[in-house]
């Protein structure tokens, strides 16, 4: 019944809805017809609407035109010349003469009154001096520190002595006396147990002067005795005493020192070259408060002019890497050597190298560089180019002995392939300076590196280059609150870190 209901309104209203619109589309709209035209009844004689007669427009009269003859004509002045004006008209005057008599003013005398009273001047006050304008104390970006090592002074050339006079034998006969006498308590200490004959001096030379008493032979330094199988005679220790010539030292005792020291050295030797060159490199390094190690390697090219004397006085440990294909990679490697710096040899490998490739081309760089402790990853992404390219690193970095420090790239894959084969590796921290960033930037990126090596186990790496202003900003970081929270290390410490 309800459905039955429903349906009856719904058919309803589609119904008067289909009504509704038809009447409304044949139904006219109202007022839109037009309007009748009705005629208006006029009154008579009102003149409405009548015609009326054309007349000509009075027009204003036309004016004439003025004749261009009788306009003045204006006429351009003529350019001004010199021409008119005599070569002795154009002579400089002469120059005045002025009187070179100084006239001073005088100063007026004081004079008396009428009334007999004397009339001073006052002294004139002086405006008091003004102090110097505080000035604004210098910023710490205004700080110039020279990485140019500071000459050495000049040393001063000697003069010739002059000839040898009587009068100074003399002089020099009578010194050497006097310290023949003072050398002589220094050693009857050692040759108080040798038993010297004393031969009684003769009367005429007890009653000789002091100054033709012949000198004696000064006492040379116990090691220069010990080296030379000549000396170790000594004569006249005391005054006017005469002694006889004492037995040199044998050199058998010597001989066998030095093969003893020779055998310790090549033992020395065999058993540095047995270890790994990450650790017969390795510089010398202590960290006794087990701060944070922080490693700081800086790039040599072969373009810095940046003095070996500028790096040496640094008041901490650097790290140098050297690009082997420069041709003074060598020379550089044994200057950084040579001044008890850690060396890595920069390595770039082409992108896509079969295994065959990557070993002959490793074998080669590290013979440029032979007293690496590490490789370090180039410009190029060769060494990350894909696994097998790792996987092939690793095994001549394993047999080699070298540690590997590379960039981070994505997820470090090539990083951690290497070092779950058993190679010590690292991954840089950061690059600080490869835009050439100013002063401050490098500071602050120091910084950060600083605080992150309080997070990590190993420690962090940073690289930079060779120049001025990196070094400035390296010297003036060290002389921070931040640079003493960490050990700055050498690079082979962060490598073997656990």
């Amino acid at each position: 019944m309800a459905r039955g209901t429903l349906s009856g309104m719904i058919a309803g209203i589609v119904v008067s809805g289909l009504a509704v619109g038809t009447a409304s589309v044949l139904t006219e709209i109202p007022g839109t017809g037009a309007p009748e035209a009705v005629a208006i009844e006029v009154p008579a004689g009102s003149e409405f609407d009548q015609s009326r007669d054309d007349t000509q427009a009075d027009l204003p009269d036309v004016q004439e035109t003025p004749d261009a003859g009788d306009v003045a004509r204006i006429e351009a002045p003529e350019p001004d010349d010199l021409s008119a004006i005599g070569s002795d008209d154009r002579a400089s005057a002469a120059q005045p003469e002025t009187d070179d008599t100084e006239v001073a003013l005088n100063t007026p005398a004081t004079g008396e009154s009428g009334t007999g009273i004397a009339v001073e001047t006052d002294t004139p006050i002086l405006p008091n001096p003004q102090a110097n304008a505080p000035e604004a104390p210098l910023s710490e970006e205004e700080l110039s520190i020279s990485t140019d090592p500071a000459q050495p002074a000049q040393p001063d050339i000697a003069e010739e002595a002059p000839s040898f006079t009587e009068e100074a034998a003399d002089a020099d006969d009578t010194d050497a006396a006097t310290e023949e006498n003072t050398a002589s308590v220094d050693v009857q200490d050692q040759v108080a147990d040798l038993s010297l004959p004393v031969v009684e001096p003769p009367e005429e030379a007890a009653d000789a002067p002091e100054s033709d008493t012949a000198p004696t032979p000064e006492v040379e330094d116990a090691a220069q005795t010990e080296g030379d199988t000549n000396s170790g005679i000594i004569e006249d220790i005391a005054t006017n005493v005469t002694t006889d010539r004492l037995p040199s030292v044998s050199d058998a005792p010597e001989e066998t020192a030095v093969e003893g020291e020779t055998e310790d050295g090549a033992a020395a030797e065999a058993d540095d070259a047995t270890l790994p060159p990450i650790q017969r490199f390795a510089a010398e390094f202590e960290n006794p408060d087990n701060k944070p190690l922080m490693s700081i390697v800086l790039i040599d090219d072969g373009s810095s002019p940046i003095d070996l004397d500028a790096l040496t006085s640094f008041p901490y440990t650097l790290n140098f890497a050297v690009d082997t294909g420069w041709s003074g990679a060598t020379d550089a490697m044994r200057k950084y050597r040579d001044a008890g710096f850690e060396v890595l040899a920069i390595i770039d490998l082409p992108e896509g190298a079969s295994a065959a490739d990557i070993e002959v081309s490793m074998q080669s760089y590290l013979t440029r560089v032979p007293e690496a402790v590490a490789i370090m990853e180039g410009q190029g992404r060769g060494l990350q180019s894909s696994r097998d390219a790792s996987e092939q690193l690793a095994d001549i970095l394993l047999d080699s002995g070298h540690g590997a420090v590379m960039f981070a790239n994505g997820l470090n894959t090539a990083q951690k392939l290497v070092a779950r084969a058993g190679v010590p590796s690292v991954s840089v921290f950061r690059d600080f300076d490869a835009k050439g960033q100013s002063a401050t930037v490098i500071r602050r990126f120091l910084d950060q590196a600083a605080f992150r090596a309080g997070q990590e186990e190993q420690g962090v790496v940073m690289v930079g280059r060779l120049r001025a202003d990196t070094i400035s900003a390296l010297l003036l970081w060290g002389l921070q609150d931040r640079a003493g929270r960490v050990a700055i290390a050498p690079v082979s410490a962060v490598l073997l870190a656990e």
